[in-house]
């Protein structure tokens, strides 16, 4: 049994009031099970939605408040339409923001080497800044138990904060990207790829963020522009020819193995196939002609070296260059020189960072004449990982690859194919996939180096020398999932036998985030774990999520879903828009512009923060505007006013009576646009519209409808019997139209004359209002008569008259059928006109002019 056959009705208020309906409904919702999912329901009747997990690491900002707002509209409208709404919550927990979040907070640092200490206990409070420059070493199970321990109490503060805001989540779908069903889902998703080959191992350059200490993939980079140098450098090609090449990272001279140009540049034709030798260090390193190499960029010939950036690699990769790696995990150039390299100069260079290297080696190619010039300053954009403060490395490391089309034309154009079965809201973000589909370079990078993830479930056999078979690794048995291969054995193997020949060792690797969230529907959905749900709500019905994510949540769920499945995971994604601060600047964490939603909610209201969030369309961007709020929360009161008045009238007892005046029948009439406006609107995803629609006929049913027949329904004859009538299917109406976007405000009222929550009450039809209406309606005719009393009260007001100044003459004037549709509602306009004499004179002006006399 639903709320909808327990809740009775509370009656009106004597003083209605906005404040303090969110605690009270969010309560009760809870309670009643408002917005329990119906397991019972066929997938036909089930509405799914892949609701985006936020990340728990810090506080919600309106960003999080407008797109969630959104999602939200798009729930209760589908459950009111009569669907089974599967609507979960999620909490991203893991991953690099969460161990950031933790070591600020706490002041330590994971240090694997460490032995767990079951006694240590983190600060009782938050941590000064020289706490945080100096952080106290723990171990990793330690660190993973404070990662866990702080993620619970943010979840508590999100979770609370959602419900105020009036997300109508099943709170019993909950899940955690860290959780044991989590970990499971994505261990065993990844283990099939292992063994259908879709995932492999690979030794390769790999991005890296020297301050997080771990490997980044392609769709977590962003370029940032940074004050560079070019330092033009002196090679020497045979015959004592000077080759003079500009680098921004003369530190790495001692990694070069190349020099490029470009195939058609005549400049350095001749040098093509021979080689040349470096300044510092004179080591001979070959010359070749590649289309990659920019003429009009320096010099025209390039330095190549393993690697200062993404286009060294690619030339490495497809000159088969060798290898002289330079710079090491920490970023501080290596102890000892690649090969082939002499000991000096490198010794200077040695043990440095990036920056100290570059400037004891530009004083060293000074001192021998091998710098020409003076460095020549620019700004230039430079790779970072999106949530780091330093550049990008590229180091070899061994990693674990998830196929993605980067370097499968068939699989590429497959995934394409996929982007074009799903609808995309608004259409045009669908080239946001396409473009990045198509500028792939290579494999998704799974396997990071860090603590607070799901471990990576493999384990390597160790020969007889102790080295690992990196070929074969071993995986577990799906029953046995989640594991832990840095304290699970190996399947076959016991703890006694880690780490010695002929033994094992676990990949000390944990996944990528997006390797978990990507499977979200999948992990809310009891994938393989209860089958009876998953077929109930998969593929999903709607990804809503933020544009700027397409190339990771997004994308990588359509490829999880296209290994596992062969079908899209779900068949509507609504993307939204940015929110801009004042200027016109997206707000964002970095830059310091963000708003918290709390105090906005405490003083305006829920409604009318989720007001303001309703007013950007999917897509759109949104300046944070405090008045819009504003406009809502006054918007919310006139609801609750409004409804009072009519139900004052007698209208809660007049339900599905007919109306038969004129005016009511045309109100109404109107009001069935309205419904199938608004519902158009919804079917489209475009929740703008259909508030808009529907607050634009709420105020004129206030203005002029609610004016025009308040006598009338004071009365006790059949002209008052209709006015109740019509104010009752009006606000009945109304309120289910205003529900998915001012839920609090709706279900207060709701709850005064009907039973139920107006949350489960069936979406308004056309053909429900026309019930009521007995005969025909003209909409037009509501407008005619709200025009004519609007011109009255323009009189009174130019006058400075109270507006229930009596008006002993009123006239008429316009064409004779406009006038013949007047008198259907002469009575009315009188009345609210406080109008003594009304002549209608026809045919003197070309459109409706109501002039007074006083």
């Amino acid at each position: 049994m639903t709320d909808t056959a327990r809740t009775a009705r509370a009656g009106v208020p004597e003083r209605p009031t906005l404040d303090g309906l969110e605690e009270s409904w969010a309560r009760r919702w809870q309670e009643e099970g408002t917005y329990a999912f119906d397991r019972s329901k066929e997938r036909k009747d089930v509405y799914s939605i892949d609701t985006p997990p936020p990340t728990v690491s810090g506080e919600l900002h309106m960003g999080h408040v407008f797109s969630y707002t959104h999602t939200d509209t798009v729930a209760r409208y589908q459950r009111m339409r009569g669907k089974a709404v599967f609507y979960p919550m999620g909490w991203d927990d893991n991953g690099l923001p969460t161990e950031r979040r933790v070591q600020n907070v706490y002041g330590v640092r994971c240090d694997p080497a460490l032995a767990y200490d079951p006694v240590w206990r983190p600060p009782a409070a938050p941590v000064d800044d020289a706490a945080r420059r100096d952080p106290t070493p723990i171990s990793r199970r330690n660190f993973i138990e404070l990662c866990e321990r702080l993620t619970v109490t943010d979840e508590q503060a999100f979770e609370a904060l959602w419900r105020r805001l009036g997300l109508s989540v099943d709170w019993s779908l909950t899940y955690t990207t860290i959780g044991r069903i989590a970990r499971a889902t994505s261990q065993r998703a990844f283990v099939r790829n292992v063994l259908r080959g879709e995932a492999y191992q690979a030794d390769a350059p790999t991005l890296w963020d020297v301050g997080f200490a771990t490997a980044v993939a392609q769709a977590e980079l962003e370029d940032r522009e940074r004050p560079g140098a070019y330092h033009r450098l002196r090679f020497t090609a045979p015959g004592g020819r000077e080759v003079l090449i500009d680098t921004t990272r003369p530190e790495l001279l001692p990694a070069c193995v190349a020099l490029v140009c470009h195939p058609d540049d005549e400049r350095y034709a001749d040098l093509v196939g021979g080689t040349a030798r470096s300044p510092l260090f004179d080591v001979e390193v070959p010359v070749y002609a590649h289309p990659l190499a920019d003429p009009a960029k320096g010099t025209g010939v390039a330095m190549v070296c393993t690697f200062g950036d993404l286009t060294d690699v690619t030339w490495w990769r497809e000159l088969g260059l060798a290898t002289r790696v330079v710079i090491g995990r920490d970023g501080r150039l290596l102890p000892e020189p690649p090969a082939g390299v002499p000991a000096q100069p490198y010794a200077a260079l040695a043990g440095q960072t990036v920056n100290g290297a570059r400037r004891e080696i530009v004083g060293l190619l000074a001192d021998a004449g091998d710098l020409i010039g003076e460095p020549r300053q620019i700004t230039h954009p430079v790779k970072f990982y999106e949530r780091g403060d330093r550049p990008l490395e590229i180091v070899s490391t061994r990693q674990w690859y998830l196929r993605n089309g980067g370097r499968d034309a068939e699989l590429r154009a497959t995934l394409l194919a996929r982007g074009g079965e799903l609808h995309w809201v608004p259409a045009h973000m669908k080239h946001r996939y396409d473009n990045w589909v198509g500028g792939l370079t290579g494999d998704w990078l799974v396997s990071r180096q860090r603590f607070f993830g799901v471990p990576v479930p493999v384990w390597y056999r160790l020969d007889d020398a102790g080295e690992p078979d990196w070929s074969h690794p071993l995986t577990p048995d799906e029953s046995a999932l989640p594991v832990d291969p840095s304290s699970d054995p190996a399947p076959g193997y016991d703890e006694s036998q880690r780490g010695h020949p002929g033994g094992f060792i676990g990949d000390p690797d944990v996944l990528d985030t997006w390797a978990t969230s990507s499977l979200t529907p999948q992990i809310v959905g009891g994938w393989e774990t209860d089958p009876d749900l998953f077929a109930q709500i998969f593929p999903m019905d709607l990804r809503p999520q933020g544009q700027e994510i397409i190339r990771t949540w997004l994308f990588d769920s359509v490829v999880r879903s296209h290994f596992e499945h062969g079908v899209l995971p779900w068949r509507d994604t609504v993307l939204s828009g940015w929110i801009l601060d004042p200027d016109r600047k997206k707000m964002a964490k970095s830059k310091g512009n963000v708003v918290t939603p709390l105090a906005l909610l405490e003083q305006h209201g829920s409604d009318a923060v989720r007001y303001w969030a309703a007013s950007g369309k999917p897509g759109m961007d949104l300046a944070f505007d405090p008045a819009q709020i504003k406009i809502g929360r006054r918007l919310a009161t006139k609801l609750l006013n409004a409804s009072k008045f009519a139900l004052g009238l007698g209208a809660a007892d007049a339900l599905r009576t007919p109306a038969t005046a004129p005016l009511d029948r045309a109100m109404l009439a109107e009001l069935a646009t309205v419904v199938s406006a608004a519902s158009t609107a919804f079917d489209s995803y475009d929740h703008t519209a259909a508030l808009q629609a529907t607050e634009a006929f709420f105020w004129r049913f206030c203005d002029d409808y609610i004016e025009l027949v308040k006598e009338r329904a004071y009365g006790a004859d059949a002209a008052a019997d209709s006015a109740r009538a019509a104010l009752a299917s009006a606000l009945s109406v109304q309120l289910r139209l205003f529900a998915p976007v001012l839920p609090y405000v709706t279900e207060e009222i709701w709850s005064w004359w009907r039973y139920g929550s107006v949350h489960r009450a069936p979406w308004p039809t056309t053909y429900e209002v026309a019930r009521t209406i007995e005969g025909s309606g003209e909409p037009a005719l509501l407008r005619l008569a709200g025009d004519a009393l609007s011109q009255v009260r323009r009189a009174k007001s130019e006058r400075k008259l109270s507006m229930k100044a009596e008006v002993p003459l009123a006239e008429a004037l316009g064409p004779a059928a406009l006038l013949e549709q007047l008198t259907l509602v002469a009575d009315d306009l009188r009345s609210a006109g406080r109008i003594a004499k009304l002549d209608l004179l026809p045919d003197r002006t070309p459109e409706l002019v109501i002039a007074c006399a006083f």
